[in-house]
C-alpha cells in the first residue's frame, strides 16, 4: 500500500454512465488520452467522436491539456485496463454535480492524506477504515466528518486503525471543517433633535441591540455623530443580514416616537478583512481628532460622546 496515493472510493474502476472528474494529458489523432482524479489516475480515452455533438473544426477549442473535465464512462475493460469516455454526452446538470461530489471527494481526500503523512499509515488503510464505510451510511465522508463536530456519536461504528489516526483525524476535522462566523455590518446615521434626543439615541441604538440572539450577538458603536456602525458575528450569512435587518427597523421605529430618524448608509452585508481595516482606521482617526479638540466641551457634547461605551 501506497502511504498517501489512493482511489476516493471504495470501487476500483468506476461503473458505466458514471461521471467522472478527469484531467487532460495528451491529444492525439484518435481523441484525448486522460487521467480519472478520483481513481488514483488511472488511464481512459475520449475518442474523438465522443468529444461533442457539433462537427469538429479545432479539437483546441473542444479540449485543453491540463484542464479538468467532467465526462461520461461509455466502456470498461477491468482485465486491460481500458476506459473509454464521453464528452458530449454531458449535460450541464451533470457537470455542477459532478463537480460539486469531486470538490467533498476532494476535501475529505486531502484530510485522509494529511492523517496518513502525520501517523505513518497508509492511506487506503484509513480509507478501509473511516472513509469508505461513512460513504455508505452518510452518502458522502465529508457529511459525516462535518455531522461529528456537533455529535460524536458519527464515530461510534468506525473501527479506527489505531488511538493515533483516531486523534489526529478528529484534531484535524475540528480544524477544517468548524464553520468560521462571518461578520455583518450596517452603517447608519442616527439623529434626534428633540431636547432629549440624546437619550433617545441611546434609547434606539439599545433597542436594536436587544435583537442580539444567543448566537448572533449584535452591537452599536460611535463613528462620529450623527454615525454609527451595527456589527454581528453568524454561521448563517443570510440569517445574520435578516437579523440585523430587523434591528435596524426597530432602531428606525424607536428613535421616530421621538421625532427622531435612521439613515441608511451601507445596508447589512458580509464584511471583508479589508472592510474591517478601513473602518478601523477611521475610528482612529476620529478618536484622535476628539483628542486634539480642547476640553471645554458642554454637557451635551460629552453626553454625546459617551454612546459609544454604552451603544
Amino acid at each position: 500500500m501506497s502511504l498517501t496515493n489512493c482511489r476516493f472510493y471504495e470501487e476500483k474502476f468506476p461503473e458505466v454512465e458514471s461521471f467522472v472528474m478527469v484531467n487532460v494529458k495528451q491529444i492525439a489523432e484518435m481523441g484525448a488520452y486522460v487521467k480519472l482524479l478520483e481513481y488514483d489516475n488511472i488511464d481512459g480515452m475520449i475518442l474523438l467522436s465522443e468529444l461533442s455533438r457539433r462537427r469538429i473544426r479545432s479539437i483546441q477549442k473542444l479540449i485543453r491539456v491540463g484542464r479538468n473535465e467532467v465526462v461520461v464512462v461509455l466502456r470498461v475493460d477491468k482485465d486491460k485496463g481500458y476506459i473509454d469516455l464521453s464528452k458530449r454526452r454531458v449535460s450541464p446538470e451533470d457537470i455542477v454535480k459532478c463537480e460539486e461530489r469531486y470538490n467533498k471527494s476532494k476535501m475529505v481526500h486531502s484530510i485522509m492524506r494529511h492523517v496518513a503523512e502525520k501517523t505513518t499509515t497508509p492511506i487506503e488503510e484509513i480509507y478501509q477504515a473511516i472513509g469508505w464505510p461513512l460513504n455508505k451510511k452518510y452518502g458522502h465522508a465529508v457529511d459525516a466528518f462535518k455531522l461529528s463536530i456537533t455529535n460524536p456519536d458519527v464515530w461510534n461504528e468506525v473501527t479506527f486503525p489505531s488511538d493515533v489516526v483516531k486523534d489526529e483525524l478528529q484534531s484535524y476535522i475540528r480544524k477544517r471543517l468548524t464553520p468560521q462566523p462571518t461578520k455583518i455590518r450596517a452603517d447608519v446615521k442616527v439623529t434626534c433633535y428633540e431636547p432629549a434626543g440624546i437619550d433617545a439615541i441611546k434609547d434606539a441604538l439599545k433597542c436594536g441591540e436587544a435583537r442580539s440572539t444567543k448566537d448572533n450577538q449584535i452591537k452599536c458603536r460611535l463613528v462620529s455623530p450623527p454615525l454609527y456602525v451595527f456589527t454581528s458575528s453568524c454561521l448563517d450569512k443570510t440569517t445574520g443580514i435578516d437579523l440585523l435587518e430587523q434591528a435596524l427597523r426597530d432602531v428606525t421605529a424607536k428613535i421616530r416616537e421621538h421625532s427622531g430618524d435612521l439613515e441608511v448608509v451601507m445596508a447589512p452585508k458580509a464584511t471583508t478583512e479589508n472592510d474591517d481595516a478601513e473602518l478601523q482606521a477611521l475610528m482612529e482617526k476620529r478618536e484622535r481628532e476628539n483628542q486634539e479638540v480642547s476640553g471645554d466641551e458642554d454637557d451635551s457634547e460629552s453626553d454625546e460622546g459617551n454612546i459609544a461605551g454604552d451603544a
